[in-house]
């Protein structure tokens, strides 16, 4: 498996992207949440995309340059309308919404609708909680997952991610499907060439399913549980701010978008930042002192895993799946563009 240093796949990221339509601001924002994904570890958010969203721009589904607008406010809400702008900007406009308004207000509610794939959202409530705010942050698109109970595919994966700032430490970083898997680690499977779980999705007629090349649709979290929660993220992030996307599809009129939402929360307006920073610091440390389970090494905070691994990673380089790779290359043969030796020298 090739390893490449962080700055140089960055770098042929947003060359990649460049080459495929996006502008030079989209391409760095787009290439830099790519690349932090990879850096946790996260590959099926990662650059394993780029082909996918290169295609999006030549479908019209990606509308490169296009700054997102402000269309509506209230008070410590507002509306964004990306106008199909890449994920990544239209997520990281509301991220800087919403802390202004966190600021103001105690509390920033921003709604990012008509934006395209926003990719792994920890890294947007990441951002947050290193500005001392407490994130969350919810997407929802199309239907790739079945609802419980029912057949094919009714709903998204619709993510959810929740961060807490941690004074000294990196934020405590909750980001989770609500599928039993990611679309994205079906991907990641496919490219590496290995079978998936067989709880992780179904094949065409309904049945579990080992191969990534016969998945039709992914299989909620928990049953019913993952289900109602994607439909109430739909309804929270599509409905609420006027662009819905899953009943829309269900009955024929379109065929899909995607919306997403960014809350800040200034922890100031419940209370000294002092005490906050002591209870953060209470329970992380009671949670991490627990005796670990036999075979587990250390109990570990949401993101602890993923932040430990970037530093691996920055360090050694992040592994890129052969699968990947080659994709990669192929997209860029088809865009005419100059491979650099830092990667073709990898690839040999």
């Amino acid at each position: 498996m090739p390893v490449v240093q962080a700055e140089v796949l960055h770098q042929f990221a947003v060359d990649l992207l460049q080459a495929g339509g996006f502008t030079p601001n989209d391409a760095e924002q787009t290439a830099t949440l790519l690349v932090w994904a990879n850096l946790r570890g996260i590959d099926s958010h990662g650059v394993l995309r780029i082909p996918r969203y290169i295609e999006m721009v030549e479908l019209g589904l990606i509308k490169s340059g296009h700054a997102p607008e402000l269309v509506r406010s209230m008070g410590a809400i507002a509306v964004l309308d990306g106008g199909k702008c890449p994920g990544a900007v239209g997520m990281n406009a509301a991220v800087a919404k919403a802390a202004e308004l966190a600021r103001l207000h105690g509390l920033g509610w921003c709604a990012a609708r008509s934006i395209s794939h926003a990719g792994a959202v920890g890294y947007f409530t990441s951002q947050l909680a290193e500005r001392g705010l407490v994130g969350i942050a919810i997407t929802a698109s199309k239907p790739l997952m079945s609802y419980f109970g029912a057949r094919g595919e009714a709903l998204s994966t619709n993510p959810i991610s929740i961060a807490f700032p941690r004074k000294g430490h990196a934020p405590i970083v909750l980001d989770m499907s609500t599928s039993a898997v990611a679309i994205g680690k079906i991907m990641a499977a496919q490219d590496a060439g290995r079978p998936i779980p067989n709880d992780w999705a179904i094949d065409a007629s309904g049945k579990p399913t080992t191969n990534p090349a016969e998945v039709a649709a992914l299989l909620p979290m928990a049953g019913a549980k993952g289900s109602g929660l994607s439909l109430m993220i739909e309804m929270l992030t599509s409905v609420l701010v006027g662009n819905a996307v899953i009943g829309p599809v269900l009955t024929g009129i379109k065929k899909g978008g995607f919306n997403g939402t960014v809350i800040a929360v200034n922890p100031d307006a419940f209370g000294e930042r002092p005490a906050f920073e002591t209870e953060v610091e209470r329970l992380s440390g009671a949670i991490k002192g627990l005796q670990p389970a036999e075979g587990t090494q250390a109990v570990l905070l949401p993101g602890e895993r993923g932040a430990e691994e970037a530093q691996k990673r920055l360090a050694g380089g992040i592994p890129v799946s052969a699968g990947t790779m080659k994709r990669l290359l192929e997209q860029a043969a088809a865009l005419k563009m100059a491979v650099p030796s830092t990667i073709a020298d990898l690839v040999g």
